[in-house]
C-alpha cells in the first residue's frame, strides 16, 4: 500500500499475476470511486528485472496492443527474472482516447516526480518514481505521436547518469533495431517518465513507435520486434515471444534533438500543408511547407522553411492549427565523438 495509491503486488513471489492499482478520487456519478489501472507481474527466479509501459498518453496505442499480447504470451516458466507490465499507465486518458487524463487534465509525462497527495495523475507519478521504478534495472516507456502528429518510428534515451548508465542505455537503445534514435536534452530534473527513471537508478529506454491515432502492421511490427529484442538482450527470456520478426537492416542512426529551434511553430491561426513526409532527409532552408490563410484566401501563404539539417522526426498531421502548434521537427545527425565518454 502506497499513500493516495493502493497495490496488492507481491514483488517476492514467483507467479504470474494480473491486479489493479488503485487511485481513490471522488467523482460526482460515485463519491468512493477508485481508478483501476492494469498492472501485470511475470517473475520466475532472480534474474534482471524489467518495467515495460505504455499508455503514458492515451492516445498512443502501439505499445499498448503489444504489452497485453506479451502478457497473453509470456508464461513464468519462459522468464529468468522479474517482467511488470504497465499497458495502461495514464488509464483515463486510454479510456477518452485522449492524450491527458480527463479526471485532471494531467499529462503523465510531464507530472514527474509527482505528489502523493495531488490529483491522480499527480499521485501515479509518484508511485512510478518512488516505488516502481526503484524496484527495477530497466523503465522502458514506449511512445508514439498520438492523435496530431506522424513521427518517424525511432528509440530514445535521455543524456542522464554516469558514464556507464549512459553507456549501457545507448547499447541497449541502438539493440531494439529502430531505423533511428535520438538523444534527448531534457536534464536531471525533466518531469518525464526518463529522468524519474534515472532519479530512480534504473535505466531508461523509450521511443516514438507511430502516431495519429492509429497503429499500421509495419509499427506494430517494429513494436513488437524492439520489445523482443530487449527481452533477449537483457536475457529475461531465451526465444522471440512476439516474433518472428524481420530482420533488421541496418544500424540505428542517431540523431539529436537539443533545441527549440530544431522546429517550426505556428505564431497564428492558419493551415499548414507539409511538403515533405516524416523521415525527409532535409538541409536548412529547404520548403518545409506552406501556412494558408482560409481568413484571407486572396493573400499568398506563407513559405515555411526547415531551421536545420537532419531528418524530420515529425509532423503535425491536423491541418488546421493554431498559434504555438509545432508544425515540424528536424532531427540532426549526432555523431559518436559528441557522446559522453563510455
Amino acid at each position: 500500500m502506497h499513500t493516495g495509491l493502493f497495490h496488492e503486488i507481491d514483488f517476492e513471489k514467483d507467479q504470474k499475476w494480473s491486479g489493479h492499482l488503485g487511485i481513490p478520487f471522488s467523482i460526482d456519478r460515485s463519491p468512493y470511486y477508485q481508478l483501476k489501472i492494469p498492472i501485470f507481474r511475470i517473475k520466475n527466479g532472480a534474474g534482471p528485472k524489467l518495467l515495460l509501459m505504455a499508455g503514458n498518453h492515451g492516445d498512443e496505442y502501439e505499445g499498448e496492443i503489444a504489452l497485453t499480447r506479451l502478457y497473453r504470451r509470456l508464461d513464468a516458466k519462459d522468464v529468468k527474472g522479474e517482467i511488470t507490465i504497465l499497458p495502461f499507465a495514464n488509464w483515463p486518458a486510454v479510456m477518452a482516447a485522449r492524450r491527458r487524463s480527463p479526471l485532471d487534465e494531467g499529462n503523465l509525462n510531464r507530472a514527474f516526480p509527482g505528489d502523493a497527495a495531488g490529483t491522480p495523475t499527480f499521485r501515479l507519478a509518484h508511485f512510478l518514481e518512488h516505488e516502481l521504478f526503484p524496484r527495477h534495472e530497466v523503465v522502458f516507456d514506449i511512445h508514439s505521436g498520438g492523435t496530431s502528429m506522424a513521427h518517424v518510428p525511432c528509440a530514445l534515451i535521455e543524456r542522464q547518469g554516469t558514464p556507464e548508465m549512459f553507456g549501457h542505455a545507448l547499447r541497449l537503445m541502438e539493440g531494439l533495431g529502430m531505423p533511428f534514435a535520438f538523444v534527448a536534452e531534457n536534464g536531471a530534473t525533466a518531469p518525464t517518465s526518463m529522468a524519474a527513471a534515472a532519479r530512480a537508478g534504473a535505466i531508461g529506454l523509450s521511443g516514438e513507435f507511430g502516431g495519429g491515432g492509429t497503429v499500421t502492421p509495419q509499427t506494430m511490427a517494429l513494436t513488437a520486434r524492439a520489445i523482443d529484442r530487449l527481452l533477449l538482450a537483457l536475457g529475461l527470456v531465451q526465444a522471440p515471444v512476439l516474433g518472428p520478426h524481420a530482420p533488421v537492416e541496418r544500424a540505428t542512426e542517431l540523431l539529436a534533438l537539443q533545441s527549440h529551434a530544431q522546429a517550426v511553430f505556428a505564431t497564428r491561426r492558419g493551415w499548414f500543408e507539409p511538403a515533405v513526409m516524416v523521415g525527409t532527409r532535409v538541409a536548412a532552408g529547404d520548403i518545409a511547407g506552406w501556412y494558408h490563410n482560409f481568413e484571407r484566401p486572396e493573400l499568398p501563404e506563407e513559405v515555411l522553411r526547415f531551421p536545420a539539417d537532419g531528418i524530420v522526426i515529425s509532423q503535425r498531421l491536423h491541418t488546421d492549427s493554431q498559434s504555438g502548434d509545432c508544425l515540424v521537427q528536424v532531427g540532426r545527425a549526432l555523431s559518436r565523438d559528441e557522446l559522453p565518454a563510455r
